[in-house]
């Protein structure tokens, strides 16, 4: 097996800005928790290990597949290092190297703009000094990160960043395992969030064509309904980089409201298709994008709806406190004035508050919805960012469900179908899976993962998410008793088991 290439003088230079490793045998004879207290006793932190041990990393994480960015985050976590530094060393830079391209990026935008010598970014790097927010801009266009990606976000720079735990591959194998969103697109999705963020940080707004934006941006509002959300996915994050071509320069107010309107929608809608596909981490990043957007542009009903949105995520993956946090902030906000986004919160913080086993809050919430939706307007059946009857029909089934009324919740599962086109989405298919739910809990076993195979079975392979599959293992979960060993419970299990097919 061949060496490992030698060392370059930059890099040799590099590891003289740290400190050398104790040389204290018994120290490091110790476990790792019981040095860490140690050095805590002592008042002090522990000591940044040498670019060697990032290169390592680098190395071993290069060959699985991991991104720069990923990179960063298992060598800030291992090594002790600011952020900013664990960027470069994810890359394999040097000091001089990075300084160098530095200056060739800062001079194709502007020859007179922000600087950034080899010097100046160990200065960085060690918190010794803060750069400028011109700076940080160009460091973030070099790293394509956001300024907190780098730790140079509202916290004021890198100082005192030294972490203290163990690094966190484990965490990120068992993230990325479990990944529906092929890695090139996740790698898109990841690139154009980033970019989004420091848009809306630069607060760097342009106007033009914005109406043929808005119709297009309505035209995806519809399509969404029942398009397949990894497909959907790669639409959204074409007509977000055209909305944040439009705002690299500074114009109006009310063309800056409506650009980042924009990208607080599409954000959320990004947002969805990653919870659709099982992506709840980066789901989670989108949704406070979404958010972020929402609050720059001042709209209060954007505002609430996002969080109402927001609450699907921890309404399906958990936490279901989050949920009900989430929607109960979007109906206060809403003020109770009628609307879809009022009806919408009501009903989701009931769904959420049913799960938790809260009937008399779940009844209040449910009241409240109702109310709310018949004094509001009639809300279109063909945008995503309606709330239809049928839709509101689907958060009284869960609702119902998850109380254990199952008359109740037959009703409206049935009142619900029959508004459904035959072109939609996966709303019909949950439908048909909390119909089982209720079932089980009347110790049909038989019948109700007999409904749920079939149901599985009938969703298109392209829509056939890990929230199909959620909702079907509930079914199981639910069966009372020895329903859980019968064949048909056995057969719906081996169903949802067998690998699923790229998307």
């Amino acid at each position: 097996m061949a060496s490992e290439p030698a060392f370059s003088r930059d890099e040799l230079n590099d590891q003289a800005d740290f400190p050398a490793e104790a040389s204290d045998t018994r120290v490091a004879r110790r476990p790792r928790a019981l040095q860490l207290a140690w050095e805590v006793s002592l008042n002090t932190l522990p000591k940044p290990h040498k670019p060697t041990c990032a290169r390592r990393i680098r190395l071993r994480e290069e060959v699985a597949g991991r991104t720069p960015h990923q990179i960063a985050v298992l060598v800030y976590e291992h090594c002790g290092v600011t952020k900013l530094r664990a960027h470069r060393l994810a890359r394999g830079k040097t000091l001089a190297q990075a300084g160098l391209e530095l200056r060739q990026l800062a001079e194709q935008g502007d020859p007179q703009g922000p600087r950034a010598e080899g010097d100046q970014l160990g200065s960085w790097e060690t918190g010794g000094r803060t750069p400028r927010l011109a700076t940080v801009d160009l460091l973030c266009r070099y790293y394509e990160c956001t300024p907190f990606d780098l730790g140079l976000g509202a916290s004021g720079g890198p100082s005192g960043e030294r972490v203290v735990v163990a690094s966190q591959s484990a965490v990120v194998s068992r993230q990325e395992s479990g990944r529906v969103v092929p890695p090139s697109l996740g790698d898109r999705v990841d690139a154009a969030r980033r970019s989004a963020d420091r848009t809306l940080a630069r607060g760097s707004v342009a106007g033009g064509q914005l109406d043929l934006l808005e119709e297009r941006l309505l035209l995806i509002r519809r399509e969404y309904l029942y398009t397949p959300p990894a497909e959907m996915l790669a639409q959204l994050l074409l007509e977000l980089a055209e909305v944040e071509g439009h705002s690299t320069e500074r114009q109006t107010t009310s063309v800056q409201i409506r650009l980042t309107e924009m990208t607080a929608v599409l954000a959320t809608l990004i947002a969805d298709s990653l919870m659709k596909l099982g992506d709840d981490r980066r789901s989670r990043g989108w949704y406070e994008t979404a958010r972020h957007a929402a609050e720059e542009s001042g709209n209060l009903e954007l505002r609430a709806r996002v969080r109402a949105q927001a609450a699907m995520l921890p309404y399906y993956y958990g936490p279901l406190d989050a949920a009900v946090t989430l929607a109960r902030e979007a109906r206060l906000m809403t003020r109770q004035r009628p609307s879809a986004t009022a009806a919408f919160a009501a009903a989701a913080e009931a769904r959420a508050l049913a799960q938790q086993g809260n009937a008399s809050e779940a009844e209040a919430r449910i009241r409240e919805a109702r109310t709310m939706y018949d004094r509001m307007p009639p809300c279109p059946d063909d945008d995503a960012f309606g709330f239809p009857w049928r839709r509101f029909l689907l958060y009284l089934s869960g609702t119902y469900t998850a109380l254990g009324q199952g008359s109740r919740a037959r009703k409206v599962q049935e009142e619900a179908l029959a508004l459904y086109p035959a072109r939609t989405g996966i709303d019909p298919a949950l439908l048909r899976l909390e119909a089982a739910i209720c079932l089980a809990h009347e110790r049909s076993g038989t019948e109700a993962c007999q409904l749920a195979t079939a149901t599985y079975l009938q969703v298109p392979e392209d829509h056939r998410t890990p929230i199909i599959s959620a909702r079907a293992r509930r079914v199981i979960e639910e069966l009372p008793g020895v329903n859980g060993r019968t064949r048909a419970a056995m057969e719906l299990r081996e169903l949802l088991e067998l690998p699923r097919g790229p998307m």
